[in-house]
């Protein structure tokens, strides 16, 4: 049942009052990102907003023996030295096999890829940087994955993407009210959208590439985030059904945000506390994927204050001038 003390004490913060400022700050803070992503979309040959790893554009899997552990400062070497001969964004994975007699240690690096006699080529010079630092490194296996296999992947990528959005705002617009359903959406998107600015911002100004790992964390993004927005969604709604005659739209809005913002803020923070730990002392490979995450968090957590709120108050504002004019 709705806390009918709740209007006796003023708000910690008066959202609704500054509504169009938060949601003008927003704005702000996203045209970085959309500009790039434009950017991206006008120069990329496949007009893409961000840069495809490859996931997404296919690639080659080489598979190294090695005499010795590589060990993560290993990789990074491995890395630097990949890049002063071309390979950009490689994949390396370090990980063991179990074979008759001994355990080898084996690496996998994947790359862009590469066709028969490039393949040939460019494995022989990976093959000597790794032999330069690493005894007894030896190549295991070469194999490809074509463009085909990968454009395929990102269709199907993007259907995933499409299909979640349109069933959370169908979930929503069945529990709580259509209008509910689309500021949700809304919501979402600019969650969405920050996060791929972002990383579009990485790729031009670091070559940073998305591969599949990357959509798993939008997917995780979007789930978050409206969980976070129900959970306004649904305060609100019941101090709407219990106190809507004494008090208006905005200060019902405005004081259900604030009596859910300590749950948000102290939700986000402990997801925030394992997500740094993972960043910093994770392994290199999962970086991208955890950072993406972070930032959806972050996003997330400020969409259901600053964006979801001010959005339903302004379309509440919109009805009831639409019902005056209606009753003229």
């Amino acid at each position: 049942m709705a806390n009918t003390n709740l209007f006796k004490n003023k708000y910690k913060l008066d959202i609704i009052k500054y509504k169009y400022l938060w949601l003008g700050l927003t704005m702000l803070l996203l045209i970085p990102g959309i500009i790039a992503i434009i950017y991206l979309m006008s120069t990329q040959p496949n007009h893409a907003p961000l840069k495809l790893g490859i996931d997404f554009t296919g690639g080659t899997i080489l598979q190294y023996s090695t005499k010795d552990k590589i060990g993560t400062q290993g990789i990074n070497q491995i890395r630097q030295n990949l890049a002063q001969i071309g390979v950009k964004n490689p994949i390396i994975q370090e990980t063991s096999s179990s074979g008759q007699s001994e355990v080898k240690n084996l690496v996998s690096i994947r790359t862009a890829f590469l066709g028969d006699k490039e393949s040939k080529d460019k494995a022989n010079e990976i093959t000597q940087v790794l032999s330069k630092d690493f005894e007894g490194t030896e190549l295991v296996s070469v194999n490809s994955v074509g463009p085909t296999l990968g454009a395929e992947l990102l269709k199907n990528t993007m259907v995933a993407l499409i299909l979640s959005f349109i069933l959370m705002v169908v979930y929503i617009s069945f529990r709580f009210k259509f209008e509910y359903g689309w500021i949700a959406l809304v919501a979402l998107f600019q969650d969405a959208l920050f996060v791929i600015g972002i990383f579009a911002l990485k790729g031009i100004f670091q070559d940073t590439t998305i591969d599949s790992l990357f959509i798993t964390a939008i997917l995780t993004v979007i789930g978050y985030s409206i969980n976070d927005t129900i959970v306004v969604f649904d305060r609100i709604r019941e101090n709407m059904r219990f106190l809507a005659k004494k008090h208006s739209d905005d200060e019902i809005i405005n004081a259900s945000i604030n009596q859910t913002i300590a749950r948000s803020i102290n939700t986000s923070a402990t997801t925030l506390f394992t997500l740094l730990a993972l960043y910093f002392f994770g392994g290199s490979t999962i970086k991208d994927f955890v950072f993406a995450i972070i930032i959806g968090v972050v996003s997330g957590t400020c969409s259901s204050i600053f964006t979801a709120g001010p959005l339903l108050s302004i379309a509440k504002e919109y009805a009831r001038k639409k019902t005056s004019e209606a009753a003229l």
